[in-house]
């Protein structure tokens, strides 16, 4: 998390600039119906957890068109942050690979690759990647933070699987990034009571996915 959150305010800063590390996930959309289900059927398949955990990890390179080198996360950042950051990667590794020993010595090796780790390379990337394209993906006007990301509203089920924490409140979490997940209803509530949802993308999610597996634009 010390590290996702040194990513996470690169995308802030630079939603759908060249050094937006989320771009090459949620970017270029639509791109037409049988683009996006091969790619939730690679996550499915399990191919593409490397490319995820790799991000987590603080492999997200950015080009800088200025200097033609690829920035990380972590060059962009203080070296308290990045010092906790590394930290914070190691004690995670080493936590699953004393899991991985613990569970094998207990004999329980299985359960722990097929309940756990199974899917976290397989289901998990699909929905990572479906939540990030109906956040960002086929925006209406990238001049204005309240087209730029997208609200989804959905029954409780799917709030619960796809959008957990309240972050289907993307809008209002772009533009108050430092309120809490939990506050975020009271805040979309507020903004919409003042009028300040007025032209914003806040859709409902079957209306989400009609504009992101929508055919490609014509040139």
């Amino acid at each position: 998390m010390c590290t996702y959150r040194v990513i996470h305010r690169l995308h802030h800063n630079n939603l759908y600039g060249e050094l937006d590390p989320d771009t090459a996930l949620h970017g270029g959309y639509p791109r037409g119906k049988a683009y996006l289900v091969r790619k939730l059927l690679k996550d499915l398949c399990g191919l593409t957890a490397w490319k995820t955990y790799a991000y987590f990890l603080g492999g997200a390179p950015a080009l800088n068109t200025a200097t033609n080198l690829a920035l990380r996360p972590l060059d962009d950042t203080s070296r308290r942050l990045r010092a906790e950051a590394r930290r914070d990667r190691d004690s995670v590794i080493g936590l699953h690979i004393a899991l991985l020993v613990f569970f094998a010595w207990s004999g329980h090796l299985v359960q722990y690759l097929v309940l756990w780790v199974l899917p976290l390379v397989t289901l998990v990337q699909a929905l990572l990647r479906l939540r990030a394209i109906a956040e960002h993906g086929a925006p209406a006007d990238l001049s204005s933070p309240l087209t730029a990301a997208r609200t989804n509203t959905g029954p409780a089920w799917l709030e619960w699987l796809l959008f957990p924490h309240q972050v289907n409140y993307h809008i209002e979490h772009h533009l108050y990034a430092s309120v809490p997940h939990y506050r975020l209803p009271a805040l979309h509530e507020e903004m919409a009571r003042r009028g300040m949802l007025e032209g914003a993308e806040v859709v409902s999610f079957r209306a989400t996915l009609g504009k992101i597996f929508a055919p490609r634009p014509s040139a």
